[in-house]
């Protein structure tokens, strides 16, 4: 018998629905499309220890899932494997856009599709992560994800594939499941010696077997209600669109009829199962008092809290629907409260009929009949085990750069699946288009592109692979990622649209000169690199100077002009041309700022000057000379009355003495000296030679008709005569 029993057992499919209030074990047997129940245990739980649908006790749970297989197996023969739900309540959703720049002049393909889709998926696992307080982004399984827009440039647009632009753009909704509530479920299973043969979640296991393919385009709301807490899960447009969840279910009705009746907790529990199946109910209070009334009297006095668990659902439904749904299923053991149906059509503004409780009966396409699978409250447990065969979530061991990841096959997984579990970002795994040169030629400006950056190289066990090449169990990824794209690189030779020249003669030899180029207003070679932002001026030599430059005549840069004459005279500084510049443009003097044409003839010389001695430059004021006017002869001539020290360079000079480049020349004034009668020959010329002839000849020398000598002092307005007689 036990080899029978085993045999057996090998196409037998344990379920487990671990709930907050009770754990529902099924054993199954798949039978062509259809499933045979084969036996049913229930056991609830001794203490609180889930909450939420999330185990917090291990030990606790681990010990009443042992219960429910010691019972199963005195009939079965040893379990080892089990398929089991994570709670929909446990589900996280988020609505993300994402951004993508794209590289001028490219079309849109279909790696960059998914990459924009899945850095979208990353961006709202890393806001979830945030939201949560969680430091690491892949502590949460990506459950599916579904486009809901697609944008260019800000515009509405249908696909995205092949079009041109300026930027992508992908809206989002994405669904996550903690990766403590697999890990939990994991531990507790491992403390009964159970393995996970496959993982659903329990919205879509209901879903599965209660809402066929053809009516998922519709938009309908599945509401479990269990003992804690009301999980709601919508469709529409063939997907599970949003998930949630009301923290008050059963245990709110039981609560109610403790307090209305003045029953404790088993007893109220009693009450609350027997109003769906009794007309009347008798009970005893724990005064000890017998009490026996219709289901309905018991339903009046609790509506209030109906109508308040009624109401949290359809506020639920309408947060995450944005509108009524067009029909809501029930299902849970909470859904048999009585009136619950009418409460929530009426919360939700819709017909009583397209509210309804849906029990084991709904899903008699999936499985045969079974005496003790009737309500509602199996629909999940049952979902499991058709979920098990049909839709199973497997274990997906892969490599990611030698980085063994652990993902769960909750859809066809691919290898953007991975990079996202193996905390990956997505965005910087594509080379970024180098930075642009934008800059201003003539007036106008011009974008120099930056170059493009490369994709990554992605390698599924050996061979190229993209985003979305399917993953299976042990392959090995290697991802290396792109390289950056080249900052934009220009010369003033890129920007040369042709290159015309200046034909003219100079000198009588001809000329044949190309552009210049001035950057940022400073005239740079052809060959120099430019900067960002840099405004460019090209042309042709426009001056006479630009044209004497490039034919080599004048020196480049600051020495342009002849070098000058510098010195400074009691500190304050003086600059001398040394030589000087003559230019004929046609046989007519002009300046080196003239304009030059096609055709000119130019004629150049360089004049040397004459170097100016100390007097020549010492103006008037640094002498510091008085004088008086004297007359001589009839003659006015002034004389000085004060004398003048120079130096050069600190060292004593003649005024006559020629100025050096770099001199420091110092004057400074004597103390006042009256002038002396032989001071006048200094400024006068007068012959002193002896007349010739017979006689003897005197000098006479005179001031203001007094007889002088030449030693003699004067004085302002003094009158001077000499003469021989």
């Amino acid at each position: 018998m036990s080899d029978i029993v085993q045999t057996a057992s090998d196409e037998l499919i344990f379920a487990l629905d671990i709930g907050t209030r009770s754990v529902i074990g099924l054993i199954v047997e798949p039978s062509g499309d259809r499933f045979r129940i084969i036996d049913c245990a229930i056991r609830e739980h001794d203490e609180r220890s889930m909450l939420d649908g999330q185990i917090h006790d291990v030990d606790a749970v681990a010990k009443v899932i042992r219960q429910v297989k010691e019972q199963l197996e005195e009939t079965h023969g040893s379990l080892k494997r089990v398929a089991v739900a994570a709670a929909g309540r446990s589900l996280r959703t988020r609505r993300v856009r994402m951004d993508m720049p794209i590289a001028p002049h490219a079309t849109i393909s279909r790696d960059d599709v998914l990459a924009l889709e899945f850095s979208a998926v990353q961006e709202a696992q890393a806001q979830l992560a945030h939201e949560l307080n969680e430091r690491d982004v892949t502590r949460y399984y990506c459950v599916g994800y579904s486009v809901v827009n697609y944008y260019l440039d800000g515009e509405l647009i249908g696909n995205l594939l092949h079009q041109r632009g300026d930027t992508a753009s992908v809206e989002v909704i994405a669904t996550f499941l903690p990766r403590v509530v697999v890990d939990s479920l994991l531990a507790a299973l491992k403390h009964c010696d159970l393995e996970m043969q496959a993982l659903t979640l329990e919205p879509i296991a209901a879903i599965n077997v209660l809402i066929p393919v053809t009516m998922r385009r519709l938009n309908i709301a599945l509401v479990d209600i269990g003992a804690g807490t009301s999980d709601v899960a919508l469709t529409e447009e063939g997907t599970i669109t949003a998930y949630g969840m009301v923290p008050v279910a059963g245990d709110e009705i039981t609560d109610a009829l403790m307090n209305a009746f003045l029953l404790d907790f088993p007893m109220a529990e009693e009450v609350k199962r027997a109003l769906s199946s009794s007309e009347t109910v008798s009970f005893t209070d724990i005064l000890g008092m017998e009490h026996n009334l219709s289901s309905a009297e018991v339903a009046a006095a609790i509506d209030s809290d109906i109508r308040h668990l009624a109401v949290n659902i359809a506020n639920k439904i309408l947060e995450l629907n944005g509108k009524p749904p067009q029909a809501v299923m029930l299902i849970g053991g909470g859904s048999l409260t009585p009136r619950l149906t009418e409460r929530v059509a009426e919360a939700l503004k819709l017909p009583p009929s397209r509210v309804a409780v849906r029990g084991a009966d709904a899903i008699r396409q999936f499985v045969d009949e079974h005496p003790d699978i009737t309500g509602p409250e199996f629909v999940t447990p049952v979902g499991i085990a058709v979920a098990a065969r049909r839709h199973p979530i497997k274990y997906v061991t892969v490599t990611v750069n030698d980085a063994p990841i652990r993902i769960f096959d909750l859809r066809n997984m691919t290898v953007g699946d991975a990079l996202i579990a193996a905390g990956m970002d997505i965005r910087r795994l594509y080379g970024r288009p180098g930075m642009a040169m934008s800059l201003t030629v003539n007036g106008r400006i011009k974008i120099i592109p930056g170059g493009h950056g490369t994709p990554p190289v992605i390698e599924k066990n050996g061979e190229a692979s993209g985003l979305d090449a399917p993953v299976a169990d042990g392959d090995v990824i290697v991802v290396v990622p792109g390289q950056d794209g080249r900052e934009a690189e220009a010369r003033v030779l890129d920007l040369l649209d042709r290159l015309d020249t200046l034909e003219l003669t100079c000198n009588g030899q001809p000329l044949s000169l190309g552009p210049i180029a001035l950057v940022n207003g400073v005239r740079q070679p052809l060959d120099a690199p430019l900067a960002d932002r840099s405004e460019l001026e090209i042309r042709l030599p426009g001056t006479v100077e630009e044209v004497l430059r490039e034919a080599g005549l004048l020196p480049d840069g600051d020495e342009a002009a002849p070098p000058p004459l510098r010195f400074s005279v009691n500190g304050r500084s003086y600059t001398l041309p040394t030589r000087n510049l003559r230019v004929e443009v046609n046989g007519k003097p002009a300046a080196l700022d003239d304009r030059v044409r096609q055709g000119d003839e130019l004629a150049f010389r360089v004049e040397e000057l004459t170097i100016p001695a100390i007097r020549d430059v010492i103006p008037l004021e640094e002498w510091g000379q008085e004088t008086i006017t004297v007359h001589f002869n009839g003659q006015p001539v002034v004389l000085p009355v004060g004398g003048v020290s120079v130096t050069v360079d600190g060292r004593p000079a003649q005024a006559d003495d020629p100025v050096r480049d770099g001199a420091v020349i110092t004057v400074k004034a004597a103390e006042p000296v009256a002038p002396l009668f032989s001071d006048v020959f200094r400024y006068v010329d007068v012959p002193l030679e002896k007349p010739t002839g017979e006689g003897n000849f005197r000098l006479v020398t005179l001031v203001n008709g007094e007889p002088a000598s030449y030693h003699t002092v004067l004085k302002n307005g003094d009158k001077l005569e000499l003469y021989w007689e």
